[in-house]
């Protein structure tokens, strides 16, 4: 049995070790981030008037004016406010004022195109003036009272700002990480006029050690529901390795404009964004200072959603039309042969080229490179102008709605996409055009203001797509074959309606070519591959890789703990190839696709989703083990060593364990429960892996424990307890807990209280341990040198050897008693370490400026220091059964944290804790109460030895 619990510990080890290395490993190839590197040369003016007189809470942050400088210090503008637009910009979780500088300084280089010179395509509109809040590196992700502290800084700091410009002038917020929760907690507000946040988990807390922060996410949940500010959620996809970006998609409302975009899909991005680099990122930032730059000049909501829309699109939806105008020329239109493609390479001057639509309807479909279809184009363009309309047999011409109009990238053949460290380009890009064609229809494309640059392709398309049954238990172990169309197609779909489309499982898709030695031209558009997996997240991936480099199809749509919405599917897989259409017999020619599940890349997101399984799980085995533990102590009076209890728990009870834990994955929980997958079948597998990790540390870290105590009972050898007279607490006793209470209620939080606790109670068992072991090594037939002396008239008749004593029998069962809650306090502290971790940063970095608030609740330790204390001096058995508990005793409680711990640990972690301090409450109460207190009789074998 030692061998197989030794096994297990190094499987956990090795898993955690493996899965590690899967997360990170599978970043680069999931969503790679190709963003250029933004310069700049800030400067920071500190807002001293805004002071105690405004808020007590600027002894602890402070308000800073950004400025652009140039290199030799000189500015771009007055460090003063002017009649300008503010904005605020708050940090998140550990970030800083400065973080400002990337998205300031691109506002200010925009604005102005030399030193006090205002651009000319922003004379009608006003400069920004950027102001940040610093928190000092608070670390709020953890703690619900820093976050309302911030909240209610930045609601302050928005009521200064606004002193300072004209009456009724507005503030635009940006939000980065859980600033962006500061920023949503701010509304309603009539002071705020668009909201945009960046790398925001606006659904799920990244973590769930606080429960205040939960009922801080409710209340943001319900206004998010009715405010009509309007608000933006930007999201790096799976290169965000700080937050699951999942939880960064905002709630869909018909009450107000909300919208969520993933940088993979930003138009001129097209690249996955690490949850630090979102801020810096120049692909984005330049966009983000954009759109704020506009937003200045709109009053309505409506107008300012438009703003949004124009600078942050990810076109999936279109934008706002202008009227359509007739093609000129058509009597000079040339008119393409039935079936025959437009290709316009390198076009020049103005043209109309009329398509004849097959007689069953199809999809139009146009490409147009370095120009644009009104109003959709790169950044940087040129004067190509390409508009389509829809013709009857009278050549008369009407407006052609399109259903898609966006722009897509055109990756480079031979470069990896996106480029590493330099991204997408403002001019790149190539405008992608559908629309819905009525049987025998005609097209007629107008090509305006040509100069040989880029090019024009297009033509028809049949709308029937590629449907594949396969499902996902068939891929587990396989994988699935489909072909592609012709080397002239244009577009191709492809629907796989019975595979999962969750944040937990990605696919593989592997080219299949055709061997020739025949050269390819370069076509115009390599075969482009989209994959959709929700309205608001698109990734895009070039056909044309290297055999060693990965294509990995991956989604946010449903996820574990996400609520299942109808816009955000759990089923299908749904992906489009665009091309402009290559030679057939050549080497490039792709005859079809591959698609397998990575399960190197799925274990990897495994890992990421489920790190705070671990320390829950463990408090839940260990309240197992505990259950076990005080049973065979009532049934036989003999409790278990922890080495005992392992021994079981590694056997039988983990058989039962795991087999619970698939039955249960099974079941349709809400997704709140458990680990939140609603009973997929796919994923029960997780549980019961995830089972065995938990328990292989749970012995690992009782040898770290043994480890730790060797030194501590050394030291402590010799005074290993109190001598008590009495059968009651001691008055110093009182004293001290009292004193403790009284810290812990107005200065420290109890998570240091319970610290103190566990280290209390560590050295005691370590020194308990010390003093059986001692007992242990004397062996019973020794005698002890000392002798009973029978006298008569004075004269010693007789001497007999004094054998020594057995020990009483409670000792050994008080010192398991003491090693079980040890391992159970050791598991508990990563759950309380946040907070206290919180508490350590916020007192050196501001010091005693302002109260730590919400962590000063004295019952919620008071269990655990009576429990201590009591298990240090007590000389008779500890946590004998009661006489009214035979119906029901209170191991159960033991129980009960367990179920807690296995069903709401992965959700709520301070859940688990919660329900540990009511636990051992109870225990303090029915088993340790009357007699710590001095009410309950002593047997004589638990009588204080003086």
């Amino acid at each position: 049995m030692r061998l197989l619990t030794a096994l297990l510990a190094l499987f956990s080890v090795l898993s955690v070790a493996f899965l590690y290395f899967a997360a990170v490993n599978t970043v680069d190839e999931l969503s790679p981030q190709g963003c250029r590197m933004s310069y700049m040369y800030p400067s920071y003016v500190l807002q001293s008037d805004f002071d105690v007189a405004w808020t007590p809470l600027a002894k602890r942050y402070s308000l800073w004016l950004y400025r652009e400088v140039n290199g030799n210090g000189n500015g771009w503008e007055t460090t003063h406010v002017s009649n300008g637009v503010p904005v605020l910009f708050i940090p998140g979780n550990a970030g800083s004022s400065r973080q400002v500088r990337s998205i300031a300084s691109s506002a200010t280089r925009q604005y102005f195109s030399r030193p006090w010179e205002v651009a000319e395509e922003f004379r009608s509109l006003k400069a920004l003036d950027f102001f940040a809040v610093e928190f000092n590196e608070d670390l709020s992700a953890f703690h619900g009272p820093t976050i309302e502290a911030q909240t209610a800084y930045t609601e302050r700091a928005i009521a200064y700002i606004l002193s300072l410009y004209p009456k009724g002038t507005t503030i635009i917020v940006m939000g980065h990480s859980m600033g962006g929760i500061v920023a949503t907690s701010l509304l309603p507000s009539k002071d705020i006029s668009a909201i945009i946040t960046m790398s925001t988990p606006h659904t799920l807390p990244p973590a769930r050690f606080d429960a205040r922060i939960d009922f801080l996410y409710d209340r943001n949940r319900g206004v998010l529901e009715r405010d009509p500010t309007p608000i933006l959620s930007l999201c790096g996809g799976a290169t965000d390795m700080m937050i699951p970006s999942e939880s960064c998609v905002l709630p869909v409302t018909k009450a107000a404009w909300r919208w969520t975009v993933f940088t993979s899909a930003l138009e001129g991005s097209w690249t996955g964004v690490g949850h630090r680099e979102m801020v810096w990122c120049h692909q984005v930032r330049w966009r983000v200072a954009r759109a704020a730059l506009e937003l200045g000049a709109v009053a309505s909501p409506a107008g300012r959603g438009v703003i949004l829309d124009r600078w942050l699109r990810d076109g999936h939806a279109l934008p706002p039309l202008g009227e359509s105008r007739l093609p000129a020329g058509l009597s000079a239109a040339q008119t393409l042969p039935q079936n025959t493609p437009l290709v316009l390479k390198q076009p020049r001057g103005s043209s109309v080229h009329l398509l004849s639509a097959p007689t069953r309807p199809t999809k139009f479909v146009l490409f147009v490179s370095e120009g644009v279809i009104a109003p959709v184009g790169p950044h940087k363009r040129g004067s190509l102008s390409v508009e389509v309309s829809s013709c009857d047999g009278d050549l008369r011409c009407g407006e052609l709605r399109p259903t898609v109009l966006k722009l897509i990238p055109s990756p480079i053949l031979g470069r990896p996409f996106p480029v590493p460290s330099e991204g997408s380009d403002e001019s790149e890009g190539v405008v992608l055009f559908e629309a819905d064609v009525q049987a025998g229809s005609n097209i007629a494309v107008e090509v305006e203001g040509g100069q040989g640059l880029g090019w024009v392709a297009g033509g028809f398309v049949v709308e029937e797509p590629v449907k594949s049954t396969v499902n996902t238990f068939q891929l587990l172990l396989g994988s699935a074959s489909v072909s592609l169309p012709g080397p002239d197609a244009f577009r191709a779909s492809y629907e796989f309606p019975n595979l999962l489309s969750n944040a937990l499982v990605i696919y593989r898709l592997a080219p299949r070519r055709k061997l020739s030695e025949k050269r390819c031209p370069d076509p115009l558009l390599s075969p482009l591959l989209m994959h959709t997996s929700q309205p608001s997240e698109t990734h895009y991936f070039p056909l044309h890789v290297g055999p060693t480099h990965r294509i990995l199809l991956h989604a946010h749509s449903s996820a574990p703990h996400i609520p299942r919405s109808a816009e955000c599917p759990s089923r299908g897989l749904y992906f489009t190839i665009y091309s402009s259409g290559i030679a057939a017999d050549c080497d490039a020619e792709l005859l079809g696709l591959d698609i397998s599940v990575d399960w190197s890349a799925t274990l990897g997101r495994w890992a990421s989703r489920y790190f705070t399984v671990l320390p829950t799980w463990a408090t839940g085995i260990v309240a197992v083990m505990l259950f076990q533990a005080w049973g065979m102590g009532e049934r036989s009076g003999v409790v278990p060593s922890v080495e005992q209890s392992i021994k079981l728990l590694v056997g039988r009870t983990m058989q039962r364990l795991v087999i619970a834990s698939v039955g249960l994955s099974l079941v349709p929980l809400p997704e709140q429960f458990y680990l939140g997958n609603g009973g997929e079948p796919i994923f029960s597998v997780i549980a019961p892996l995830l089972l065995l990790i938990s328990s292989g540390f749970v012995c690992v870290s009782w040898w770290l424990l043994r480890v730790l105590m060797w030194p501590l009972g050394k030291l402590g050898r010799g005074g290993f307890r109190r001598r008590r007279e009495e059968t009651s607490v001691h008055r110093s006793t009182l004293i001290s807990m009292a004193l403790v209470f009284l810290l812990v209620f107005l200065f420290v939080p109890w998570q240091v209280a319970f610290l103190g606790a566990w280290s209390i109670h560590l050295y005691q068992c370590a020194v308990s341990q010390a003093h059986v072991s001692q007992i242990a090594s004397i062996p019973e037939t020794v005698a002890i040198p000392l002798l009973r002396q029978r006298t008569v008239a004075g004269e010693v008749v007789e001497a007999e050897p004094r054998r020594p004593a057995p020990p009483p029998p409670h000792i050994a069962g008080n010192h398991n008693h003491n090693m079980h809650l040890l391992l159970l306090m050791t598991w508990l502290l990563p759950l309380a370490a946040p907070v206290l971790v919180v508490w350590v940063r916020t007192l050196a970095v501001a010091g005693l400026t302002t109260p730590f608030d919400g962590d000063h609740f004295v019952l919620s330790v008071a269990p655990f220091l009576v429990l201590v204390d009591f298990a240090s001096w007590v000389n008779g058995p500890i946590f004998e059964k009661q006489s009214f508990e035979g119906l029901v005793s209170v191991r159960w409680a033991f129980a009960c944290l367990a179920g807690a711990a296995f069903l709401l640990g992965s959700r709520k972690a301070y859940f688990v804790f919660d329900v540990a301090k009511v636990v051992v409450g109870l225990v303090v109460l029915i088993r340790v109460g009357p007699r710590y207190w001095g009410r309950g009789s002593w047997s004589p074998a638990e009588r204080p030895v003086s």
